[in-house]
């Protein structure tokens, strides 16, 4: 069968259809990696190392390399000192970083976001990183709330101590946090909510119970039980005894509120506890007094790295804690409330 022949000005008339500018082409291929970009530059600053990042993307090393030069040239600025060991950000970088960050995670998160928006409800999975005690006693009215609303969400308490969970929070492997903090560091943001006083609690038959007023230097001559030194409950007491120059000593070290109490209870020491997870039946058995005249009130709030990106289902959470929690500047550095 004959080809058929195109006149030549009908050919010519096609490739220019066709044909694409240079200036149009860069601007399409800076538009579809810039993505790319900012994703390799944002996992090497968050792994810390260019290996890392390769890995987690799936990537070859001298992959992400380019990218990260590419970027740096497109800006005109240096956005990482490299070494051998760890990329430290440039002032550049660090600005860049905080504007990326939640962007492409925006972009990593949309899936799951439009999968939500279309079943009309929330869906997907949320992790709450807090520890014991604020899982046995502060959370278990807002997880029933939280899940009666939405049940189709798979929810997470992972029960850390607050440095593992501050671990958890930069590693992305927590959506927030609540709990207590001693010191706020500068990359975490701290909303104190619920605030709890300080208590000694006693056996009902011990000498400390007939007193309605004691004092710090009452409690030097028995002995205290206390959660482990790593936790910050017993950092406080140490620090409020130290600075009073008051002697006191420790019987029992042990994990868990409800062990303490039982221990105190059947008369093995004394102990100074949070009345976070004091109850009535606790009174009825327990000499109970007040002591915030010595020891800070323990604040625990929600904790977040600055410029996480919350999903609806993080939000949701928070908003039942406090609405309108997030929407306000709560992300200054410093030290607690307590």
């Amino acid at each position: 069968m004959a080809k058929k022949l195109l006149p030549s000005n009908v050919k010519r008339a096609s490739r220019r259809k066709l044909a694409v500018p240079p200036a149009e082409a860069g601007r399409y291929y800076y538009k579809g990696n810039r993505l790319k970009q900012m994703r390799a530059f944002v996992t090497t600053v968050k792994l810390g190392t260019l290996s890392r990042a390769a890995e987690a993307l799936y990537l070859s090393q001298p992959s992400i390399s380019l990218q990260l030069q590419a970027l740096e040239r497109e800006l005109g600025v240096e956005l990482l000192h490299r070494s051998r060991r760890r990329i430290n950000l440039t002032d550049a970088g660090e600005a860049l970083y905080e504007l990326a960050r939640p962007l492409v995670e925006g972009w990593e998160n949309l899936d799951r976001q439009f999968q939500a928006k279309i079943k009309g409800r929330q869906a997907g999975k949320l992790t709450i990183a807090a520890g014991s005690s604020t899982i046995q006693y502060l959370l278990p009215s807002l997880v029933r709330r939280y899940r009666e609303r939405f049940p189709d969400v798979q929810l997470q308490l992972a029960n850390v101590t607050g440095k593992d969970g501050l671990a958890l929070l930069r590693a992305d492997e927590a959506d927030f946090a609540i709990g207590s903090l001693l010191d706020v560091p500068n990359d975490i943001a701290w909303a104190p909510i619920y605030h709890y006083d300080p208590l000694l609690i006693a056996p009902q038959d011990h000498p400390l119970a007939s007193r309605q007023n004691v004092m710090l230097e009452d409690l030097s001559p028995y002995g205290l039980i206390l959660p482990p030194q790593r936790l910050s409950t017993y950092r406080l007491v140490d620090l409020v005894f130290q600075q009073r120059q008051v002697p006191y000593h420790v019987a029992i070290e042990v994990g868990g509120w409800e062990v303490i109490k039982e221990y105190v209870a059947m008369g093995m020491g004394i102990s100074i506890v949070t009345s976070i997870c004091i109850t009535e039946a606790d009174r009825q058995r327990l000499a109970v007094r007040n002591m915030r005249q010595y020891f800070p009130q323990r604040s625990y709030g929600v904790v977040m790295r600055k410029g996480k990106f919350l999903s609806k289902e993080a939000q949701a959470f928070i908003d039942l804690i406090k609405p309108g929690l997030t929407h306000r500047d709560y992300d200054e550095p410093g030290h607690s409330e307590r």
